[in-house]
């Protein structure tokens, strides 16, 4: 609608420019302000289109001070008309155009949008995550900040999005309230628990997973509505500690 009204302006506008032009030429052209002896009404609209277009053959021109100034108005007239509707109604085509893919494509990734495990960040632990997910073709999604990872994970075919993840708005998009598990892992410990804070107030009763970095954030996510916090260095920890027991408990068993 808003395009038509813009065209629909511009029609009127060039029209009014051409027959500013037809007309002026003609009666001035009559009066003896051109160089020539009779001017005719398709002289006067052939002039016109020429003088707009600025190719200036040379053949019609003005000679008095009035057809000069006629002729100013009608080429910065002229131009700022032609040159305003090519550039605006082009940029509303091609915005148009745009919206409409954008569009396309975000109804397609809505689709998803379901019954979906969100992945926010790409570090390790979401990366081993993410991989074994497209092994599985697991219903997923991967929130990253970083554009060259979202690109290099796209051409994967990973269903990778560069989002500010710290922005309610922009996380909205992917419904998190329709999610079955949201796994937050970044490596800034307090931009974990702002995007913690913000995914909570989204999706209230899904469950909740964040990596921490070291133990001092995990001590702060503990104080948060987070269902699982993991920490890798915790968890190797106590794997390593849990094998050297046996192995401990092996050892004196063989010597009793």
């Amino acid at each position: 609608m808003e395009i038509n009204r813009r065209i629909a302006f511009y029609v009127i506008a060039i029209a009014a420019v051409l027959t500013y032009g037809t007309v002026g030429t003609y009666v001035l052209g009559r009066e003896g302000d051109f160089n020539v002896n009779t001017m005719s009404l398709s002289s006067a609209i052939y002039f016109t289109i020429v003088t707009i277009s600025t190719v200036g053959y040379g053949d019609i021109v003005p000679v008095t001070a009035i057809g000069r100034a006629f002729v100013i108005i009608l080429i910065i007239s002229g131009l700022s008309i032609f040159l305003s509707a090519i550039t605006v109604l082009s940029g509303e085509f091609l915005s148009s155009r745009v919206e409409k893919l954008y569009s396309g494509t975000n109804s397609v990734d809505r689709k998803r949008m379901d019954s979906h495990i969100v992945l926010i960040g790409y570090d390790s632990t979401n990366a081993l995550v993410a991989q074994r997910l497209k092994s599985q073709r697991r219903n997923f999604v991967i929130i990253t900040g970083d554009k060259p990872t979202a690109d290099a994970l796209r051409k994967k075919g990973y269903p990778a999005f560069v989002e500010d993840y710290t922005s309610r708005s922009e996380l909205e998009k992917f419904r998190l309230e329709k999610a079955t598990d949201i796994l937050i892992d970044l490596r800034d410990p307090s931009k974990t628990v702002y995007v913690v804070l913000v995914v909570r107030k989204l999706a209230k009763n899904v469950r909740i997973s964040v990596v921490a970095s070291n133990a001092e954030a995990e001590t702060h996510l503990s104080d948060l509505e987070v269902d699982n916090i993991i920490n890798p260095v915790t968890i190797a920890a106590d794997m390593l500690t849990k094998t050297l027991d046996r192995d401990q408990d092996e050892t004196r068993g063989s010597k009793d």
